[in-house]
C-alpha cells in the first residue's frame, strides 16, 4: 500500500473490493484514515474511517445502514449523460453522472450488507459557483435530479445542506452517520469555481474517458 502508512499509526482498514484508485490518508485531527473522493467517485467502507470531499455544483449523497454498520458517499457533476447506453462500469466513468452514481453507492451497499429499509440519506452541494456560465444552473439541476430521485426510490432525506454560493468541504463518518461541513468563503471559491469549469468542459468533450483531478 502507500507509503503514507507508518509504523506510528494503526494500521489501515482492508478496503472493500473495487475501491484500489481510491486514496486513504491520515488524519490527525479525527485520528481516522480519511478516503478521499474526486468528482466521478464514490467509496463505501464497513470500518471506522471518514470520506471526504470538496463540492462546488456537484452533489454528494452519504448513504448508510446504521443497523449494518455500512455506508458510502458518491460525488456527482451532472445529473444524467447524453451517453448513458455506452457507459462503462469503472469506477471514474458512469459515476460521473447522478442516475449512474446513485445507483451504483446504493447497489454497493445493499451488496455489502446493507438493508434498504434501514438507509439513511443526507445530501450536501449544489452551490452556484460557477455565475458567468452560459448553461442553466448546473448546482440546481444536481438539487432537483437528487431529491427527484430519492423520492422516486422511497427514500428519505433526513440531512441535507444544498444550494448557496460557497464550495464545500465534506466530512462523512458512516459508521456514526456524523458529517461536519465547511464552507469555504475566500480564496478556495475561486479555485474551485474554474476547477469545476474546466472538469465540466471535459466532461462535455469526453464524457467516458480520462480521469480528471479536481481538488488537491
Amino acid at each position: 500500500m502507500s507509503s503514507i502508512f507508518n509504523e506510528d499509526k494503526p494500521a489501515p482498514e482492508k478496503m472493500l473490493r473495487g475501491f484500489s484508485e481510491i486514496n486513504r490518508y491520515w488524519d490527525r485531527q479525527r485520528m481516522l484514515y480519511a478516503a478521499k473522493i474526486l468528482p466521478g467517485q464514490y467509496y463505501v467502507t464497513v470500518g471506522e474511517e471518514l470520506i471526504v470531499t470538496v463540492l462546488g455544483s456537484c452533489v454528494s449523497a452519504c448513504i448508510r445502514d446504521p443497523a449494518m454498520g455500512i455506508g458510502g458517499m458518491n460525488h456527482f457533476m451532472l445529473p444524467t449523460g447524453e451517453h448513458t447506453g455506452k457507459l462503462m462500469e469503472r469506477n471514474s466513468d458512469a459515476t460521473r453522472y447522478g442516475n449512474f452514481a446513485m445507483e451504483k453507492l446504493i447497489n454497493d451497499i445493499l451488496k455489502h450488507g446493507g438493508v434498504r429499509e434501514n438507509l439513511e440519506v443526507k445530501v450536501f452541494g449544489g452551490g452556484k459557483v460557477i455565475e458567468h456560465m452560459t448553461e442553466a444552473d448546473i448546482g440546481g439541476r444536481n438539487i432537483r435530479f437528487v431529491r427527484e430521485f430519492l423520492a422516486t426510490e422511497g427514500l428519505r432525506i433526513v440531512a441535507e445542506d444544498l444550494g448557496d454560493i460557497y464550495p464545500r468541504k465534506v466530512v462523512y463518518e458512516p459508521k456514526t452517520g456524523k458529517v461536519h461541513i465547511r464552507k469555504l468563503r475566500t480564496m478556495h471559491n475561486d479555485t474551485v469555481a474554474k476547477r469545476e469549469e474546466s472538469y465540466k468542459k471535459e466532461l462535455d468533450n469526453k464524457p467516458v474517458s480520462g480521469d480528471i483531478e479536481l481538488f488537491d
